[in-house]
């Protein structure tokens, strides 16, 4: 028997000897002779006192642990790295690759024939998909699933949006320092993920599309015995993918990817959706480039009502259909013969929705001839500032300053600007550009900082967006006119390294420019001059810092990208 508990045996020089011991280190676990006989299948369980979004994950991993004792499975529960996305310096980001080798090399390494990677806060989720690209055992990914909304002096507010806008008030002399208390305890008023349009809620939405979860898994609230129900069901169908041999890298197809990118611009996803995209992407390999996720933008409108490119909350995305609905909408735009885990197309999966009853509420998923936004809610911009491209989500800017001039403002670290721009004397208009460098892949680790905060003496006048380029990311519950993932990064000497206080920055993003008004010449003497900041000492940071990839290729390390390449469809 190759699988169920003897599959992956450790290496005694004798398979005799070590399914022997495996049986007699298992009966200590009270296992007997006929759960032997059962297909295994793993449990990754990431809750951890740091990550507070997947506070309630225990009762998930009973709920999955359930279902796959009712289906016969053997379940086998053991824990990954988890990423806090509030708890963790400098930035999460740097720790994805690391998980996603960690989860891999666990369902490598341990007996499992199928596994069920729980995950939800931001980094969790892509690490854990990547990690099921590479390995390619039977996988259904379940999230915890997002917060309900809160409550403030009338309000609705929840995390991180309302974070956003509400600091931003305090900072500007709107919101008082016991004010701002009070909303520390309305935002997260229960267990889960942030409840907008962030980065977990993004990719839970962009999994499902991609047919790695359960239909109509990704906006069910974590509170909710519908988040449970979809754990023990999960765990039924983990037993059922590894009976069909069903894996991963036959659902991540090319069809599948271009499907989550039309659904990625129909919720107004968040930016770092196309980073880890990428990754999974040359993972499962799918030669995915950033020209793909621009052909799709220009065809799919924008569509659902929730923040930070709406009004609403995951919950009412979840009441209006969630993504069954939304596919349902966007059908015409999508590949529907393309297979999830449930080993049905996406054809019959949308047939199926409608018989039952079809039900989409239409304030909230709004239909393709009555958009909430234009097409295009995420932009590729490139120039001489973003040779290999940047990103800007457009759905969250300011129309007036998509094409914009300015002076630029030039600050080499997250900490350096907090101190430049909360100056009281900076001299700054809301003409100028705010410019955040080494704080790409190789500088920083690519933490969330790009949606620079505005500079105080003009956040006391009212002012609430500047345009904003850097290498860094910027959160998916943010907004603003950010050009992010500048590639070449500065720390490996891009041209965000050669800029100076002063020099003119031209972003032109229906054009898809973003350029500093410099010649050649001038950038070439620059460049003579420029010295590069040295590596980390030890550890994962210098490893991490010898091998990351750029953002435009996904961040992953070198070693780990790559397989066989299906064909790229960009500009077909």
């Amino acid at each position: 028997m190759s699988g169920g508990v003897f599959k992956n045996l450790t290496s005694y020089g004798d398979d005799g000897f070590s399914r022997f011991l495996r049986r007699s280190f298992l009966a200590s676990a009270g296992i007997d002779r006929e759960d032997l006989d059962r297909p295994v299948v793993g449990i990754v369980d990431t809750s951890s006192d740091y990550t507070t979004c997947h506070r309630d994950m225990p009762k998930l991993v009973e709920a999955v642990r359930r279902g796959v004792l009712q289906a016969g499975g053997m379940p086998f529960v053991f824990p990954a790295m988890s990423l806090a996305e509030i708890q963790t310096s400098p930035s999460a980001m740097l720790f994805r690759n690391l998980m996603a080798m960690q989860v891999e090399e666990s369902i490598r390494s341990q007996p499992m024939d199928a596994v069920v990677l729980l995950g939800g806060c931001d980094k969790t989720v892509p690490a854990e998909v990547m990690a099921a690209a590479s390995a390619d055992v039977p996988a259904v990914l379940v999230v915890t699933g997002p917060m309900m909304a809160g409550s403030w002096r009338g309000q609705r507010v929840g995390a991180c949006t309302d974070c956003r806008r509400l600091w931003s008030s305090h900072r500007g002399g709107e919101i008082d320092a016991g004010q701002i208390e009070e909303v520390e305890q309305a935002l997260c008023p229960t267990a889960g993920t942030c409840m907008v349009m962030g980065t977990a809620s993004t990719m839970a939405c962009v999994v499902e599309a991609l047919g790695l979860m359960p239909p109509g898994s990704a906006t069910a609230p974590a509170p909710s015995a519908d988040r449970l129900r979809i754990g023990v069901a999960s765990g039924r169908r983990a037993v059922e993918q590894a009976a069909a041999d069903l894996r991963p890298k036959r659902i991540l197809t090319r069809p599948a990817f271009e499907n989550a990118i039309a659904v990625l611009n129909a919720i107004g996803g968040s930016t770092n959706a196309i980073v880890h995209l990428l990754a999974i992407a040359r993972r499962a390999g799918v030669d995915l480039t950033l020209d793909d996720f621009e052909r799709i933008a220009a065809r799919v409108p924008l569509l659902v009502d929730c923040k930070p490119s709406g009004a609403g909350y995951l919950e009412d995305m979840h009441k209006a259909g969630g993504v069954p609905a939304l596919l349902s909408i966007l059908e015409p735009l999508l590949d529907t013969s393309v297979v999830d885990v449930t080993g049905t197309t996406l054809a019959e999966r949308i047939a199926a929705f409608r018989a039952r009853d079809g039900y989409v509420d239409h304030r909230v998923i709004r239909p393709l001839e009555d958009p909430l936004g234009p097409t295009g809610a995420l932009a590729i911009v490139r120039g001489n500032l973003a040779p290999d491209g940047a990103v800007v989500k457009v759905a969250a800017a300011s129309e007036r300053l998509l094409v914009h001039q300015g002076p630029a403002i030039v600050v080499d670290s997250p900490a350096e600007a907090t101190a430049k721009l909360d100056d009281p004397d900076l001299d700054v208009t809301p003409d100028h550009v705010l410019v955040l460098r080494n704080a790409g892949p190789v500088g920083a680790g690519m933490p969330e900082a790009g949606s620079l905060p505005i500079p105080r003496r003009l956040a006391l006048q009212g002012v609430r967006d500047m345009v904003r380029v850097s290498d860094a990311r910027m959160s998916g519950t943010a907004y603003g006119t950010t050009v992010l993932h500048c590639s070449p990064e500065a720390a490996i000497g891009g041209p965000l390294a050669l800029l100076r206080d002063g020099d003119v920055i031209s972003l032109d993003v229906p054009s898809g420019r973003v350029d500093v008004l410099l010649d050649d010449a001038e950038l070439e003497a620059r460049r003579a001059a420029l010295t590069l900041p040295p590596p980390p000492e030890r550890g994962w940071r210098r490893l991490y810092h010898q091998h990351v990839e750029q953002a435009h290729l996904g961040a992953d390390l070198d070693f780990l990208a790559g397989g066989e390449v299906e064909p790229s469809a960009a500009g077909s």
